[in-house]
């Protein structure tokens, strides 16, 4: 009996061994506090405001630590055994493990102090600094002004780091990086009051502020922009144009940097999620611009015309097909776009409470830059998704590609899926901070293909135009790896695009310096749709009379970005309960 009594209270005494899902769980939430702290301006727009008085810290010992600590969060959740974990426990351990693991990689490549792409950079980033943080009250201005302050020591950092970069032979390509001056001088306004930073001071006082410490936060916003951020933007340019511009690099694939090789092998890796090499890649391309362009010429011959070619010139040519005033394009985007919401229940079963609006991409970028993108929303901070259309060089930009373009942007596409990945019963770092490039993409470009079914192509010219939007994608799989991993030139990029695509000039030179300055990004928007269309495909033959889009699309959607290997196994199990 006392030997009894003796163990029944070495039991109660002795802690209870933590069960793996708890251990799970307080990995994901010390990685969740971990990423707010290290990402502060995001910290803010989703609502945690300890942090508002910080910006990002780019330099590499800020990398390494990260690297560091993410090796860390790793280690522990390999200790985290999966057989006391349920499904969705497995699955949010897996995809935090990639995304652990791919940091830790990345940062191991010296290619990471190329802090500038053609298409994002840091001077830009800080200057859309308004447009991602909440600005309503006292507090929020006080910390766009702190924030403002900073910029100098991040600007410095990444000068830093991109000298460093240029000497160990780490620089874009000459032939990539055209008309980033003007990225930077756009930014510079010789009234404080025209500038982008400023323009928050434009608007209503909030009521929390008096009309006398309004007035003096703008004399601080006007300071700022004089003495602080103008200098700093023209220390940057100056250093641009009189010693980077003269040592950037003459070769231009990935291919040519130390361990490039690797890194490229590695970048198509996490793009695309999968195992593939960089010619099963350009192979897949070459099949998909085949089989494209036979569908172009079967367009173009039902439209009258005796060539794709010929139906392709006359599309371009045509001054009806082009708005004459950015204020046009913009508003037939705006009226495309309200058609496709229209629509969306048709489709979807399941849709979402953040609305989206449209906007003139900033003029100093325009014009470097592709024909639109998509800005994500931020629910606690009560920012909207932001559908940019590209409003320079007007010419460039016809009317015919918008269905297709409006699809990919904003809906059925990048806006439906981000802001519904936003309000998912999800860990936070699901909801926020993992964007699959080949789910999110491979979503968006699966729904320009939606649009025949929804009826967005009623025209052969629209036609004409999703079609081109496709063989855009699929040349991006040849030209990518051709640049990178085959040897290709720029001049061959641009020319495989023109003899394949109705791309107009400017979009395809946009376009290739994106691919060259940024490789292997735009790999995984085609593979990312083959295999949403392959999974449909697979539930249409698997179901029969039984299968239903729309539950399809919830279950494609139901879990966020995932990578394809995890999206695969979601869909096999939906159809199997459904059978």
């Amino acid at each position: 009996m006392k030997k009894l009594l003796a163990a029944m209270l070495l039991a109660t005494a002795a802690p209870a061994l933590a069960a793996p899902s708890d251990d799970l769980a307080r990995v994901i939430d010390d990685h969740w506090a971990w990423w707010l702290a290290t990402n502060p301006e995001q910290a803010t727009a989703l609502g945690e405001r300890r942090y508002d008085d910080k910006i990002s810290d780019v330099s590499l010992a800020e990398a390494d630590r990260q690297a560091a600590a993410a090796q860390g969060f790793l280690k522990r959740l390999n200790a985290v055994p999966d057989s006391g974990l349920s499904t969705a426990e497995r699955v949010n351990k897996a995809i935090l493990a990639r995304l652990l693991s791919e940091q830790v990689e990345a940062n191991g490549f010296g290619a990471r102090q190329v802090l500038f792409t053609s298409y994002y950079s840091w001077h830009q980033g800080f200057a859309s600094l308004a447009e991602n943080v909440p600005l309503r009250t006292r507090a929020d201005f006080d910390s766009y002004l702190a924030r403002l302050a900073q910029y100098p020591a991040l600007n410095r950092e990444a000068m830093r780091i991109t000298r460093a970069g240029v000497a160990a032979g780490y620089a874009q390509p000459c032939v990539a990086i055209g008309g980033i001056e003007k990225s930077i001088t756009g930014v510079i306004t010789a009234s404080p009051e025209d500038s982008r930073f400023y323009a928050p001071f434009k608007g209503e006082r909030p009521g929390d502020i008096s009309a006398a410490d309004w007035a003096a936060m703008q004399a601080r916003a006007r300071t700022l922009v004089t003495d602080v951020l103008n200098p700093e933007y023209r220390a940057f340019h100056e250093y641009f144009v009189k010693e980077y511009l003269p040592k950037c690099r003459q070769s231009v694939g990935a291919s040519a940097l130390p361990d490039g090789a690797a890194w490229y092998a590695f970048r198509v890796r996490q793009m695309t999620t999968t195992n593939l090499s960089p010619e099963e890649i350009h192979q897949i391309g070459l099949r998909e611009v085949a089989r494209i362009r036979a569908e172009m010429d079967a367009a173009a011959t039902q439209a009258g015309f005796a060539s794709r070619a010929a139906f392709i010139a006359a599309l371009k040519s045509d001054p009806r097909y082009f708005a004459k005033t950015p204020e046009e394009l913009l508003a037939a985007a705006a009226l495309e776009a309200k058609r496709h919401d229209g629509l969306l229940p048709r489709y979807f079963s399941r849709l979402p409470r953040l609305p989206y609006g449209i906007r003139a991409i900033p003029a100093e970028t325009a014009e470097g830059t592709t024909t639109a993108y998509y800005g994500p929303g931020a629910p606690p901070a009560g920012i909207a998704g932001t559908y940019f259309v590209n409003t320079s060089k007007l010419p460039q930009r016809p009317l015919w590609e918008l269905p297709a373009l409006t699809a990919h942007e904003a809906v059925p596409g990048h806006h439906l899926q981000i802001a519904l990945q936003q309000e998912l019963e999800l860990p936070s770092f699901r909801k926020y901070a993992a964007g699959f490039t080949a789910y999110v993409e491979g979503w968006a470009l699966y729904t320009e293909r939606l649009g025949i079914e929804m009826g967005l192509y009623d025209t052969p010219e629209k036609t004409m135009g999703r079609l081109s939007y496709e063989m855009w994608r699929a040349c991006r799989l040849v030209v990518d790896t051709g640049l990178h991993a085959k040897g290709w030139s720029k001049a061959r990029a641009v020319a495989f695009m023109k003899d394949n695509t109705a791309l107009t000039d400017a979009n395809i030179d946009a376009e290739v310096n994106r691919y060259i300055s940024w490789p292997g990004q735009a790999l995984g928007y085609k593979m990312g749709e083959l295999k949403i269309r392959a999974l449909r495909a697979r539930a249409e033959a698997a179901l029969g009379t039984k299968f239903d889009l729309r539950a399809f699309h919830d279950v494609v959607l139901g879990q966020g970005a995932v990578p394809l290997d995890v999206l695969e196994a979601q869909v096999d199990a939906w159809i199997a309960t459904q059978k």
